[in-house]
């Protein structure tokens, strides 16, 4: 029997995804599209496909997953380098992160995501007794993550690289990943970090807007001012569902990025703590099942998919609220997008199905 209580939760975040989409997106699908249900019909579709592959992977023993990591993994990185081939990969919004599919279009960053938290679940399982040393152990699980991050940075897309990169350093910590060899990385990984925002202009003027996004305030500074705009009148209570004002064309694509922001303003600070306490209901779960896993390599598994919504989570409230410069991060099952709700249902399924056989 799986987790009832991390069903449920799924279930209710879901429901609210689908709901805040509709009433966030009605204005501007209204007037790009002549149609208020366009994204919100999209949204339930893919919602409709991911509870199907939720299904799926939720009956599939997650063994089997440790199986064919080496075809999935390689199968992600083929997606990945497709992207940036031009006249496959399309660009929006200057990033280059899309596979156009008829109608639709697929995010590989988000199948790289789950394919390689399988493998890396599969390898630190296998060689833990090595995860202590640099050489044998912690520079190649390194070397398996900054691969993929370099392909996704050539997008490019920081804050899916940032979720990726924070998963798997997460997945090695607890596989015994030594803090001094962490210490050394991470300073060399904050050169890196300055190089990359440095090389782009747009990474600079962003960090700008976040420290006084009130110096442009019709440029960078224009979404985080806008995302305030409508958190601070939603006070206790909000203005009521579907009553918001900053999605008549003052905070840009509020279905996406800053759904969190709309959400705060219908339904207020008990309504956006609600799906807060509703994400710590999954996470608490999560560590659960991963505490309860029959194997290390389900154990590694089920901390790598809750780890990956987890950070996904504080990056995307972190940014609406102002605490941290725009990355261009999804909010976990809220925000409008057909890859990143359908992989999320998705690897609930797996975690699901490592339930059926934790000690919880």
């Amino acid at each position: 029997m799986p987790d009832l209580t991390l069903l449920i939760v799924v279930f209710a975040l879901l429901f609210i995804g689908v709901v805040m989409v509709y009433s966030s997106s009605a204005i501007w699908s209204s007037y790009k599209f002549e149609d208020p249900f366009f994204y919100a019909k999209r949204q339930l579709l893919f919602a409709v496909i991911g509870l199907i592959a939720m299904y799926f992977m939720m009956n599939i023993p997650y063994q089997k997953w440790r199986e064919y990591s080496n075809l999935i993994l390689i199968i992600c990185f083929v997606l990945l380098i497709a992207v940036l081939i031009p006249g496959i990969g399309l660009e929006r919004n200057g990033a280059k992160s899309w596979i156009g599919i008829g109608a639709f279009s697929i995010q590989p960053s988000e199948f790289m995501k789950i394919g390689l938290i399988i493998f890396m679940a599969k390898i630190l399982s296998d060689n833990q007794k090595y995860i202590t040393t640099f050489k044998q152990g912690f520079l190649p699980a390194m070397l398996l993550v900054f691969v993929p991050f370099g392909l996704i940075m050539l997008q490019p897309d920081l804050g899916t690289g940032m979720v990726l990169v924070g998963t798997c350093f997460v997945m090695i910590f607890i596989a015994g990943g030594k803090i001094s060899h962490f210490m050394g990385l991470g300073m060399i990984g904050v050169i890196g970090f300055i190089g990359l925002i440095l090389s782009a202009p747009y990474r600079i003027s962003r960090i700008q807007a976040f420290l006084n996004p009130w110096e442009d305030p019709l440029g960078d500074g224009f979404q985080i001012i806008q995302s305030l705009y409508a958190i601070g009148p939603g006070g206790l209570m909000g203005m009521g569902l579907g009553q918001s004002l900053q999605k008549f064309f003052y905070l840009p694509e509020p279905q996406n990025d800053f759904i969190f922001a709309i959400l705060a303003e219908e339904l207020g600070f008990i309504g956006g703590s609600f799906v807060i306490l509703l994400f710590f209901l999954l996470m608490w779960r999560g560590i659960r099942i991963a505490l309860g896993a029959q194997d290390l390599f389900g154990s590694l598994l089920a901390l790598g998919i809750i780890g990956m919504i987890v950070i996904q989570v504080f990056i995307n409230i972190s940014v609406v609220i102002g605490l941290i410069p725009v990355t261009g991060i999804t909010l976990p099952f809220i925000s409008y997008g057909g890859s990143s709700l359908t992989l999320t249902l998705l690897s609930m399924g797996i975690l699901l199905n490592i339930s059926r056989y934790a000690k919880i």
